[in-house]
């Protein structure tokens, strides 16, 4: 049983299962490589970061090395790099596999809800198949016309990404 826990002003309430659906779709829309679209799904001063392995829950970009620390411009550039024949390092694409679970609403602050899920994405490329296991922290803005992330940190729950090699998709 989901239960509404915040209904602003002109916001809709916002379940479990409604953050389930919207986590769903945006995994959905990087397995079908519909990176434009999945871009849409960001607030315009969102953030995008995996921490690398080493750091800590009280980790930011400003004091320790993340594997990726966009804000929204950088992402968008991100996304248009993928999208172009010359990123050789994804050109022919990925196929990929991106897989949630155990979503949780951790807390709401007016019309910001912080959401976690647990994840693991498969990349499969030039017969290898690498594996991506952790977890997602979501800061997510609901207003009249839905949900918006405004930032997204992917923590990945290896030791090491040296085996894998770089990361080339998105997480």
């Amino acid at each position: 049983m989901s239960q509404v826990l915040h209904k602003g002003a002109n916001a809709p309430a916002m379940t479990r299962h409604d953050f389930e659906d919207f986590l769903y779709m945006e995994a959905a829309l990087l397995d079908e490589w519909r990176l434009n679209e999945w871009l849409e799904l960001f607030t315009d001063d969102a953030h995008y970061m995996v921490p690398s392995t080493d750091c800590t829950d009280a980790s930011t970009p400003a004091d320790s090395l993340f594997y990726i620390a966009d804000d929204r411009f950088r992402l968008g550039e991100r996304v248009v790099r993928l999208n172009k024949k010359t990123a050789h390092a994804e050109w022919p694409r990925s196929k990929t596999r991106h897989t949630v679970h155990n979503v949780r609403i951790r807390s709401v602050e007016g019309n910001l809800y912080r959401v976690t899920c647990n994840f693991v994405t498969y990349r499969t490329k030039n017969d290898i198949t690498n594996t991506y296991i952790g977890h997602h922290e979501y800061r997510i803005v609901v207003g009249e016309d839905g949900p918006k992330i405004a930032e997204k940190r992917s923590v990945l729950d290896l030791n090491t990404i040296r085996a894998l090699g770089k990361i080339s998709i998105i997480i």
